[in-house]
């Protein structure tokens, strides 16, 4: 069964690996090898990363004590990062993770949600409501990807 808990500064490095093994493994799909190297790169400052985890505060999910994905959610409705473990992969901890965004969200008044979204990432998204604002093509580390700017409008009823 996942469980989602907050972050904790402990889980840095269990989330980068996860980070690093998702845009490598699955991401590739969609992007060029030098386009994921570029994107999760062999060799990044753990510091850096720490200060990326503190600011967006992520959820963490587990199964059986094993952290097997993350996301987050920003007062303003942006999620941030949305990743889950490569070797995880379709068994709902995405669902589970949306879920609680979702929950947290309704709880903070969020009506519009928004995130920047991979090639690899869009059905997911759509499954959950989230359409298509813009295409846009962003720089990293000397290569453009292709990525999409998504958002779901909850009504008031919702």
């Amino acid at each position: 069964m996942c469980t989602i808990r907050p972050y904790k500064e402990s889980d840095a490095s269990a989330l980068w690996a996860i980070y690093f093994h998702t845009v490598r493994h699955i991401n590739i799909r969609d992007y060029s090898q030098a386009q994921v190297e570029a994107w999760a790169p062999q060799s990044f400052d753990l510091a850096v990363w720490r200060q990326k985890m503190s600011e967006i505060s992520p959820f963490v999910a587990e199964i059986d004590d094993q952290i097997v994905g993350y996301a987050d959610l920003q007062l303003s409705g942006l999620i941030d990062h949305f990743f889950c473990h490569h070797q995880y992969q379709g068994q709902g901890i995405g669902r589970a993770l949306m879920a609680h965004i979702f929950a947290v969200g309704r709880s903070q008044g969020v009506r519009r949600y928004y995130s920047h979204v991979s090639i690899t990432a869009r059905p997911f998204f759509e499954r959950f409501g989230f359409k298509v604002v813009t295409t846009q093509q962003v720089e990293v580390r000397g290569q453009t990807l292709t990525n999409f700017v998504m958002e779901k409008i909850e009504s008031i009823d919702e």
